[in-house]
């Protein structure tokens, strides 16, 4: 380990972090305020396009139709204000999580309830089609428009120049470690650590470090090393040090200087649904929701599961059927591949892939154990002898993961969820590791859409467990989503 000295910064070091930090501030109220420029923009042609689709055919409404010149700024006014009741653009929301998403749809679905109450009640005679074109293309504009500026804000913070907060962490050295690597993992979040303070360092004429970290002071000088690092957030993990006391009198210090504390508790991959706070006898206790294992979100999951592969089935027939010409044409051995995987509960069930190695891949696999790409219990190897040249392009795409839909419509597997392991890696599951059973495996997950083969086995196992934990429909969604950029874009893929 090597620590600035822990000695309050001089006067002189506080000029430029103060202008990092003012110019992060402004770039976050630029982007807000372009946000809701962006959503007002898009609700107004939302509501325009209502109306041309409806109306499309003729000349406008007739007769004693009510007067859509009223109606539409209402409705627009009205739109804006619900997204904004709803918190929707919460800096602590925005460019992170599905709740934005949620939000955002919360917004637009609740609007859409009053509107529709309300119709009924006075009777009017507001045209449903137009009702019903403009918050369905305003909807989807919405959460477009957003996704859109969250890939721009992400790019952003990946480059620096200010698009981040300035994170000092407070805790013990193995607590400062942990948050550290766990903020690093999602660069993309916009949390920058610039420095540490830890219970005792040591004054040293030499800067003292956690790795890369630089240590800027002790627990006495938290704030005078938040003013010098031009930290905008103070990030407090656990210490047996850092009391109840001398939390609160931080916060007190902390008044009028415009730098957020935040309190990471030692609960992690533990997403906001499950989360409450309560006040009890003056403490804020966190109280955390068991994992929404069952339940109607879940019969909803997998009658949506059945519909969709059902559907998608259908309409990827044609493309089935070159694949598996294709396979037949090129090389020796059966068209599909089976493989014996298991899946929710420890039921095991034979997983469906187009076959993209050469006959009798399996017995060829002892002799290349010794060129083994990864870590933990799977075997990948990039440049794999054993896959056939169509079975490349295969791969790249992900299209030899498409008679996977069958395993789908079946129930044995889901659209999203962990990847299904082999009984051989089952075996040798911790307990921690073996919760990733207590779901259905998924064709894609948030494996595949955060690199797929080129994660660690560590990291994959780590985003398994994370969407066991938190899975919902709207995350479920979202995982789809990201899916599409991930397949055309092909990284981690072979």
């Amino acid at each position: 380990m090597t620590t600035a000295p822990v000695s309050a910064p001089k006067s002189t070091l506080w000029t430029g972090p103060t202008a990092a930090v003012s110019l992060g501030r402004a770039r976050l109220k630029t982007y807000i305020r372009t946000i809701a420029a962006v959503d007002a923009l898009v609700i107004v042609a939302a509501t325009l396009g209502g109306y041309f689709a409806r109306f499309a055919e003729t000349s406008g409404p007739v007769g004693e139709a009510p007067p859509y010149t009223l109606i539409g700024p209402a409705l627009v006014v009205a739109w804006l204000l619900s997204v904004r009741w709803m918190r929707c653009y919460d800096p602590r929301v925005l460019g992170y999580g599905a709740e934005e998403y949620r939000q955002v749809l919360q917004a637009s679905f609740r609007l859409a309830a009053v509107v529709a109450i309300l119709g009924y009640v006075v009777r009017s005679d507001v045209s449903r089609l137009f009702l019903g074109f403009t918050f369905v293309i305003g909807t989807g504009g919405l959460l477009l428009s957003r996704w859109m500026a969250r890939q721009s804000l992400h790019k952003a913070r990946a480059r620096g120049h200010g698009w981040s907060h300035r994170v000092l962490v407070v805790g013990d050295v193995p607590h400062v470690m942990e948050l550290v690597g766990q903020l690093r993992r999602g660069v993309w979040t916009g949390y920058q650590v610039v420095g540490a303070c830890i219970p005792h360092a040591l004054a040293s004429p030499e800067p003292q470090r956690l790795s890369d970290i630089p240590i800027v002071g002790s627990f006495r000088t938290i704030v005078e090393a938040a003013t010098a690092t031009g930290s905008d957030t103070i990030a407090v993990t656990a210490s047996s040090e850092l009391t109840a006391s001398r939390l609160r009198r931080l916060g007190w210090q902390l008044e009028g200087s415009g730098i957020d504390l935040v309190v990471a508790p030692a609960l992690t991959d533990v997403a906001g649904p499950r989360i409450r706070t309560r006040p009890v006898a003056g403490l804020p206790l966190i109280h955390v929701e068991p994992p929404d294992l069952n339940g109607s979100a879940k019969i909803i999951k997998g009658l949506a599961d059945r519909l969709v592969s059902l559907t998608l089935l259908f309409l990827l027939a044609p493309l089935l059927l070159l694949i598996a010409l294709a396979i037949r044409l090129t090389s020796r051995g059966p068209v599909l591949f089976r493989q014996r995987r298991v899946g929710q509960d420890g039921q095991e069930f034979d997983v469906l892939k187009f076959r993209t190695m050469v006959k009798d891949a399996d017995r060829m696999l002892a002799k290349l154990a010794a060129h083994n790409e990864t870590d933990g219990l799977m075997f990948k190897m990039k440049n794999d002898p054993r896959v056939t040249t169509v079975g490349k392009i295969l791969r790249r795409y992900s299209l030899d993961e498409l008679p996977q839909l069958f395993n789908v419509l079946g129930g044995s597997m889901s659209l999203v969820g962990p990847r299904p392991p082999l009984p051989s890696e089952v075996a040798q599951y911790d307990g921690d590791v073996a919760r990733r059973l207590m779901v259905k495996p998924g064709i894609t997950g948030l494996w595949q859409v955060s690199g797929r083969s080129d994660l660690s086995w560590e990291d994959g196992i780590r985003l398994d467990l994370y969407y066991v934990e938190n899975w919902s429909l709207t995350t479920d969604l979202l995982i789809m989503w990201k899916t599409v950029g991930a397949v055309l874009k092909a990284r981690g893929a072979y």
